[in-house]
């Protein structure tokens, strides 16, 4: 659970204790007030998520990694030599960016290669920016329905349910406890499953107005818009998160249905946990005291 640079990591270890580790998250852009900016923010926002969150995993991964053989292997020895204590930071660094690049050629490139097989049968460039949309689309689609078939996967949905129930039953009014929670909806207008629908759809729009020629340039251009649409993305799911329109609650419909996929029903024990992140960071009661104080003052 993250509360603005603050954020917790709770884990139930292995002997059944719930281990709590609370720390302070800068980000890559720090305090800078250029970072807050709109559009920029919302990049920031999402190199900041990727890392802390393989930092976080890493983490609770630990605690299991605890009860095997801990003798290091060949390149962790190689990189312990070469890097010292930096060691664990440059594999985070790099796992993030093989992370990115994969994530760009697997969504954003392979799509478009494959419309290319349609350019032959569809004239209209329009039409063949939405048949891409729809390509990538699948592939997002049918990437989080294989890996929701994993074991330990289907145990991260439930926790990320976990999240979601806690946020919502505080949003709510509800006092956090495990029955108030375990009654919560396992969906959030501003989970980042619904970020990276918005960001397939908004690629679309924006890949419409790509008009080159030169198949090199169209693919460099995707790929340069990239920090855009995620800008964009990002301003949506804010607006989306606090506003009661009824088109903004439309549009976001898709994203929600989404996180069908992406959020499991957690158990009472992983409830518990998301309670103890959750109290770690944020003091609700004040939370919602201030929120039924400026009911009142509203009314």
């Amino acid at each position: 659970m993250k509360n603005k640079s603050q954020y917790s990591v709770a884990v139930r270890k292995p002997d059944g204790e719930i281990e709590v580790h609370t720390s302070v998250h800068e980000g890559i852009a720090k305090d800078h007030a250029w970072a807050k900016l709109p559009l920029i923010r919302g990049v920031v926002n999402f190199i900041d998520s990727l890392v802390l969150g393989m930092e976080t995993l890493t983490y609770s991964a630990s605690f299991y990694e605890e009860e095997e053989d801990q003798t290091p292997g060949k390149l962790e020895t190689v990189l312990l030599k070469v890097f010292g204590e930096r060691a664990e930071k440059v594999v985070m660094g790099c796992t993030v960016a093989f992370s990115v690049v994969m994530a760009v050629a697997i969504f954003m490139i392979l799509p478009y290669v494959i419309s290319g097989f349609f350019r032959d049968y569809i004239v209209s460039n329009t039409l063949l920016a939405i048949v891409e949309g729809g390509i990538r689309l699948g592939l997002f689609v049918l990437y989080v329905v294989l890996i929701s078939s994993m074991k330990d996967i289907r145990r991260v949905y439930m926790y990320h349910g976990a999240e979601h129930k806690c946020i919502n039953c505080i949003e709510r009014g509800r006092e956090l406890n495990v029955k108030n929670v375990r009654n919560s909806s396992r969906y959030h207008s501003r989970c980042g499953t619904s970020f990276l629908f918005i960001v397939m759809i908004i690629s679309i729009v924006f890949f419409i107005f790509i008009r080159v020629e030169a198949p090199a340039l169209r693919v460099l251009y995707r790929i340069l818009l990239i920090p855009v649409i995620a800008g964009v993305s990002y301003e949506f799911i804010r607006l989306a998160g606090r506003s009661e329109n009824p088109l903004v609650a439309l549009l976001s419909l898709p994203g929600k249905g989404m996180q069908k996929l992406t959020t499991k029903e957690p158990d009472d024990d992983m409830i518990e946990v998301a309670i103890k992140a959750v109290e770690a960071v944020f003091d609700w009661r004040e939370f919602q005291n201030n929120e039924w104080k400026g009911q009142e003052e509203r009314s």
